[in-house]
């Protein structure tokens, strides 16, 4: 597994609408293989032709390179920063969190904290806790004067987390969804001959309404569409089996809904008919909350068949990530063998 390729993916920096880092290692990856362009949306799309027959169905694939995280609102006379959140953090584990804030002369490091009385100093009854984004302020260490002269409003403002592995783990920021663009980028290395027209999107601004894709979605008409994202691994101490949605270790994840989308039946059945033709660990997933690029394709251009591969991920959207390398390679292996099976697909409803 090329964890080189993963580390620097997910220590790089970029929350929607500022994704550039993120597609320059994903053209740099694929160009050998692909036709790449890049739409006006920032979306990079690389086309692998079929290498034998007609080049049908056209399937698009679709993972999305930003990250949660905040651009800056306010700069305050004392050079503290005020920020704008862009995708959904929890509060609770954004205290004391170092982070970086991106200006056009280069990062500068900063420290996440919230304006509130430190422990020693409150009173019975008092939590001193977060209640939102305007409790917490950015510290870069620098005067007023500095910090208006350095820091731009609307500069990208990112966590500072290191990748990390940890015995068959991997653990790091922005694994949503740089995890999925790896897996993706290796699918697509991996796949042997196949007849179906691939078109592999890295996708932008999904963190904010699954609006990159839903535009590529809408320019490529595919006639199947499959997004790569994390799905929830809550098998942790103190939830309940039930709420665990997946198991890291148990396979890759064949997604039967989420909040955005009904995974189309006849694609959840092609995908778990060649997990079991080649022996792919694999698990069924229904997340009761949250979505993916798929739910903003499908509904283009009259209906596509659309689908989601998930690997289970621990706890997803904070700083540490964690997924298991087992699952990551049979969402590879899983997404390669099914590109090379797709033209065998039929997703029509019978006719009335």
């Amino acid at each position: 597994m090329n964890i080189d390729l993963l580390r620097r993916l997910s220590e790089a920096r970029g929350v929607p609408g500022q994704e550039d880092a993120i597609r320059a290692i994903v053209a740099d990856e694929l160009r050998d293989l692909c036709d790449l362009s890049v739409d006006a949306m920032g979306n990079l799309i690389c086309h692998k032709k079929a290498t034998k027959g007609k080049g049908s169905p056209r399937v698009m694939l679709a993972a999305h390179m930003d990250e949660i995280g905040f651009v800056v609102k306010y700069v305050d006379d004392k050079g503290f920063l005020r920020i704008h959140t862009l995708g959904g953090f929890d509060f609770r584990q954004l205290a004391s969190q170092r982070v970086t804030v991106n200006t056009a002369n280069g990062p500068i490091p900063g420290l996440l904290m919230l304006s509130v009385k430190p422990k020693h100093m409150l009173s019975a009854g008092e939590d001193g806790g977060a209640k939102g984004i305007d409790d917490f302020f950015v510290d870069i260490g620098m005067s007023g004067d500095d910090a208006k002269n350095a820091v731009q409003i609307g500069d990208m403002v990112t966590m500072d987390r290191k990748f990390q592995e940890m015995g068959d783990l991997v653990t790091g920021k922005a694994m949503d969804d740089r995890l999925a663009v790896f897996v993706m980028i290796e699918a697509v290395k991996a796949m042997k001959d196949h007849e179906c027209d691939v078109y592999a999107v890295a996708t932008v601004q999904e963190e904010i309404g699954l609006r990159g894709a839903t535009a590529s979605g809408s320019a490529l008409k595919p006639d199947v569409v499959v997004a790569l994202d994390v799905t929830l691994a809550n098998d942790i101490p103190g939830l309940a089996e039930h709420l665990h949605v997946t198991k890291l270790g148990g396979g890759t994840a064949i997604k039967i809904l989420d909040s955005s989308l009904i995974c189309h039946p006849l694609l959840v059945k092609h995908f778990r008919d060649v997990a079991a033709k080649y022996e792919i660990p694999n698990q069924m997933e229904l997340l009761p909350a949250g979505g993916t690029d798929a739910g903003g394709i499908q509904r283009q251009n009259g209906g596509i068949p659309a689908f989601t591969l998930s690997i289970p991920t621990r706890y997803i959207h904070t700083v540490n990530e964690t997924c298991h390398k087992t699952d990551i390679q049979a969402s590879i292996d899983l997404l390669a063998r099914y590109l090379e099976h797709a033209h065998e697909g039929k997703y029509e409803y019978p006719a009335p």
